[in-house]
C-alpha cells in the first residue's frame, strides 16, 4: 500500500482550520461560563475575557439563581424535561411504525416515495407558517397553557427525523430473520416486535436523543401555546430582558443550566448515537 506523505505546509494549515473550528464551538460556552460569573458593570463597562485578570468573579448570579429565582427556572425546566420526553416517547412510538412500513411495505394509492418526501417536507416549512392554525386547534381543546398541548405541537415537528431515521435503518437490515418468523406463524407485528425492533434498538435511541434535544430547544410553540404553568425554559431565557437592557448575566447562569439535562442525556447515550447513526453503514 502507497502512503501518501503530507507536507508540512499542509499539517499547518490542517491545524489552523482545526484550532479555528474548536475555538468558534466553544467560543459561546466559554463566554456563558465566564459571564455567569461577572457584575452587570463588568459586561457593559469593558470587554472582559479573563477571570482575575480582568474581572473579579463572583457568585452572586449562581446564589440568586438558586435562591430567589430558583422556584421559576426549576418550574420551566421541568416543564422542558416533560415536553421534551413526552414529544420524544410520541415521536419515536409513531415514527418507529411509519418507518418499518416504508422499509417493508409497498403502497399503491400514496407511494413509498412521496410519503417520505412528505415527511421530509414538514421539515422545509418553517413553524411560523403553522403557528395560527396550531394555537387555533389547541385552544379549540382547551390545552393552551398545558404540557399536552405542546407535546402534540413539538411531537409533530420532530416526527419526520424519527419516521426517516428508522426507515433507513430498517430498509438496510436484513428480511430474512423476519421472513423466517413469517414461516413459523408469525404476524407482522409479531415480526416487527421480537425481530426488527431489538435489532434496532440502538437507532431507536439515537433518533430519541435527536427529537429530545429539537423538541428541548425549542421556542416558538413554547411560547404561543404557553403564558404561565407549561412555559418551558426556552421562554424564560428569552424573557430575561427589561427596561434596563438584557440581563447577560442571568441569561449565562440560565443557559449553562438549561445545557445540563440534554447534554447529561447525550453523554450517558453516547455509544448508542455511534451505533444507531452508523447502523447499516457498512455492509459486508
Amino acid at each position: 500500500m502507497v502512503q501518501r506523505h503530507q507536507s508540512p505546509v499542509s499539517r499547518v494549515l490542517l491545524w489552523i482550520i482545526i484550532l479555528v473550528a474548536t475555538t468558534w464551538c466553544i467560543f459561546p460556552f466559554y463566554w456563558a461560563i465566564t459571564t455567569s460569573f461577572k457584575t452587570r458593570n463588568d459586561i457593559l463597562t469593558r470587554p472582559t475575557l479573563v477571570p482575575w485578570l480582568d474581572f473579579k468573579p463572583t457568585l452572586f448570579n449562581w446564589q440568586n439563581e438558586f435562591g430567589n429565582r430558583w422556584p421559576e427556572i426549576s418550574h420551566a425546566i421541568r416543564n422542558s424535561l416533560v415536553i421534551a420526553i413526552g414529544a420524544s416517547v410520541l415521536s419515536i412510538g409513531l415514527g418507529t411504525l411509519a418507518g418499518y412500513g416504508l422499509a417493508r411495505f409497498r403502497f399503491q394509492r400514496w407511494k413509498n416515495r412521496d410519503m417520505t418526501m412528505f415527511f421530509l417536507s414538514q421539515r422545509f416549512l418553517p413553524p411560523m407558517v403553522t403557528a395560527i392554525p396550531f394555537f387555533l386547534m389547541i385552544n379549540w381543546l382547551g390545552l393552551t397553557d398545558t404540557l399536552p398541548g405542546l407535546i402534540l405541537a413539538n411531537a409533530t415537528f420532530t416526527m419526520p427525523f424519527a419516521v426517516l431515521i428508522m426507515r433507513d435503518v430498517f430498509k438496510d437490515m436484513p428480511p430474512e430473520m423476519e421472513e423466517s418468523a413469517y414461516v413459523d406463524g408469525a404476524s407482522h407485528l409479531q415480526a416487527f416486535w421480537h425481530i426488527a425492533l431489538p435489532l434496532a434498538a440502538p437507532a431507536v435511541s439515537a433518533a430519541f436523543i435527536i427529537c429530545f434535544a429539537f423538541a428541548w430547544n425549542e421556542f416558538l410553540f413554547g411560547l404561543i401555546l404557553s403564558y404561565q404553568n407549561a412555559t418551558p425554559v426556552t421562554v424564560v431565557i428569552a424573557g430575561l430582558e427589561h427596561t434596563q437592557g438584557i440581563q447577560f448575566q442571568a441569561v449565562s447562569t440560565r443557559l449553562l443550566l438549561a445545557i445540563l439535562p440534554p447534554a447529561i442525556l447525550a453523554l450517558a447515550a453516547q455509544r448508542y448515537i455511534v451505533r444507531g447513526l452508523t447502523f447499516g453503514a457498512v455492509k459486508g
